[in-house]
């Protein structure tokens, strides 16, 4: 509870002048140390006074309470409050939202005096964006709205790398220096962070938080990887100023709790977007925003904004800053002079490109002032000067007449993960035309990366693969290759992979697989999930666990396609059949890989990776005879018999049967395996 004057006033009986101040303060006092209320407190020290009522004090005497003395009060009785039972202020809980003090009308219009001039010395090229922008602002001051609507609600929409985030901190940061906003911050929330209705409660907390914070304006960043049922709360707070929560929670210690209490006072039921701007911003198109949030939603937005790609014009102002502060930088942090010759400043500006021009130039001057600093790093005597210039096309640092290549002091990116991938799958006997399909991936992701910096229209492949063939042909191993390597090449955030068969996917009851597939794929999330045996979820019609488990996987995987790969593998025949069970299985799975069998060379080759893995050697008298035995096999059995996991068996065998042989042969090498060791049928051996 939290008291204020007013009530601690009130609940006297209307009595405003039977208290002074000084035994308010005692009452307080008591209460901390005895408990009670104030007013059972006030009374106690009242009939203390022999008897006598306190004399009531006059309205002139009541003139001489100032309103420092009020809040003095006030401030003390909420900070008891507080500490006694660790949830903040009445006045907090009450106003869910940290609704700012806004200027009336006429002021905050007279302060937008200027204001586009002002934006358009900072943000080059995007002068109708910023006219927008700043109408945007505008608006809620020329607008009648409820009390518990927010300022406004925008949507700003553009081109990668065109400014958006620039103009609205820029816009943010002036209207905070005009007054016209009691902060200059933007609070950011990125909504990929809630993909799952598992995030809810931290989605909640986390809204909480922004429409409590001091800044004006909260900015919602990727929408498109939002569970639907965040949206639909932010769609709410948009078009109705207000979004209803299902439980009922308190503020404790700075955070949300949810209670089930039904006599919890001062509950939050509600969250309210009063004296906030809503942001919305990404690349898509209004219709696209329409189609994940919804048409009630895109007709409730005040306004919507959007960049162009960057001219030729406001690249060059955007170098041409950016080289003035690499030349303050350079003073300040290196202490030598720079200076830039039209070459070097004409390479800068080629980093740019139609949709990577304003980062493409950010990235060229950062990763120049960074080869100034290994420059500097490694130079013995300390040049007073240096020239930025071009020799051929290159950039070079000239320093006291010595012409030093850039690149000799650009630190390259860690690529050993890649390399390591690459080395490891060229380890991989057999499998080219899989191992082809591998690297192809990285050919692929390059390529998109390099259209949308240009500004073309970049595809999504869809990443989830089927792996068929006969057991042992390496299907396990590839997909652990192409998790690492997916994740070395930046595709995936976490790179791991998670194996999973049919016990880990179908409950032993009603309402039991459901969260069994949940819990296993967010486990996967950021890497590979890995099914093998996939065929084996789906047992026919009268399979309903099975069928459930599918029909989750496939939501989930539509749920979660820009951050998992989810690989089924089994038997050819076996999974065209699986793949008919949903229909939406087999549109989402349409790279399926043939795992061919083993030919007797690529067996004999494995056979030697084998026993080296376990400290043996093959003595070349096996060679021939081993490899007629695998081709026999394989032309028979291939199947049943294992492809790899034959191979593995025979060496383990020809390990256990060479033991034997030395305990005979004491001085024989016991790093070799013979063809005695091996056990092949009608293979001559040497005695």
């Amino acid at each position: 509870m939290n008291y204020n004057m007013d009530q601690v006033l009130s609940s006297m009986g209307g009595k405003r002048a039977n208290y002074s101040l000084e035994e308010i303060e005692a009452a307080k006092r008591r209460q901390k140390t005895n408990g009670g209320t104030i007013i059972d407190n006030l009374e106690a020290i009242k009939q203390s006074k022999s008897g006598k009522k306190t004399q009531a004090k006059r309205p002139e005497d009541l003139l001489k309470i100032t309103a420092d003395d009020i809040n003095k009060t006030l401030k003390d009785l909420n900070a008891n409050i507080e500490s006694d039972f660790g949830f903040a202020s009445g006045k907090d809980i009450l106003s869910s939202t940290g609704a700012a003090e806004i200027p009336d009308n006429a002021t905050a219009l007279n302060g937008f005096s200027g204001m586009q001039d002002a934006l358009k010395e900072k943000v080059y090229g995007q002068d109708d964006f910023i006219k927008k922008l700043v109408i945007a602002f505008k608006r809620p001051f020329v607008s009648e709205r409820d009390n518990n609507d927010a300022l406004n609600s925008i949507f700003i929409t553009g081109p990668e790398c065109t400014g958006k985030h620039f103009a609205l901190n820029s816009i943010t940061e002036e209207l905070g220096k005009r007054k016209i906003l009691t902060s200059g911050e933007v609070y950011v929330m990125d909504l990929s962070l809630y993909p799952t209705a598992a995030e809810d409660k931290l989605f909640l907390q986390d809204l909480y938080s922004a429409l409590q914070s001091k800044a004006s304006v909260i900015l919602f960043e990727n929408y498109e990887n939002c569970h639907v049922s965040m949206l639909t709360r932010l769609s709410d707070l948009v078009t109705t100023g207000e979004c209803r929560l299902s439980e009922r929670y308190i503020m404790q210690k700075g955070q949300l709790v949810s209670v089930s209490n039904a006599l919890a006072g001062e509950t939050v039921g509600s969250f309210e977007a009063k004296g906030k701007y809503l942001v919305f911003m990404g690349r898509n198109s209004l219709e696209k925003l329409a189609g994940v949030m919804g048409a009630p939603f895109v007709n409730a937005l005040g306004d919507v904004c959007e960049t162009k790609v960057l001219d030729d014009e406001a690249l060059k102002k955007i170098s041409e800053e950016q080289e003035a502060q690499l030349v303050e930088k350079c003073k300040k942090q290196l202490a030598f002079d720079v200076k830039v010759d039209d070459e070097f400043k004409a390479y800068l500006l080629s980093h740019s490109s139609k949709m990577r021009g304003l980062r493409g130039i950010l990235d060229a001057y950062t990763d120049t002032l960074k080869a100034l600093a290994q420059f500097k790093l490694e130079s013995d005597d300390i040049p007073s000067e240096v020239t930025l210039a071009c020799e051929e096309g290159e950039p070079v640092f000239i320093s006291c007449e010595d012409k030093l290549h850039m690149s000799r002091f650009v630190q390259t990116g860690y690529s050993g993960e890649v390399d390591s991938v690459e080395k490891e799958l060229d380890n991989i006997v057999g499998l080219d035309m899989v191992k082809d399909y591998i690297r192809s991936l990285k050919e692929y992701y390059a390529m998109q990366k390099r259209r949308r910096e240009e500004g073309l229209k970049a595809g999504e492949l869809n990443k989830h693969m089927i792996f068929t063939g006969n057991p042992g042909t390496g299907k396990t191993t590839i997909a652990r290759i192409v998790s690492k390597y997916l994740k070395a090449i930046g595709v995936l955030s976490g790179g791991q992979l998670v194996e999973v068969s049919r016990g880990d996917l179908v409950g032993r009851y009603a309402g039991h697989t459901a969260p069994l597939v949940n819990t296993v794929v967010k486990s996967a999330l950021g890497g590979v999930l890995f099914i093998d045996e996939a065929y084996s979820l789906y047992r026919g019609e009268d399979d309903a666990f099975g069928l459930e488990a599918i029909d989750t996987l496939v939501k989930c995987i539509e749920d979660n396609r820009d951050n998992l790969i989810v690989i089924l593998a089994g038997y050819s025949k076996e999974m065209e059949d699986f793949l008919e069970s949903n229909s939406g299985l087999k549109s989402r799975f349409p790279n399926i890989i043939d795992f061919p069998d083993y030919t007797g060379d690529e067996l004999w080759e494995i056979s030697k990776i084998t026993a080296k893995s376990k400290g043996y050697v093959i003595d070349d008298e096996v060679t021939e005879p081993l490899k007629a035995f695998y081709e026999n096999v394989q032309a028979t059995n291939a199947r049943e018999a294992g492809n790899g996991r034959l191979v593995r068996n025979k060496v383990e065998e020809a390990i256990l049967n060479q033991s034997k042989r030395l305990v005979a042969e004491q001085d024989a090498d016991m790093s070799l395996l013979k063809l005695m060791d091996f056990e092949i049928p009608n293979a001559d051996s040497e005695e």
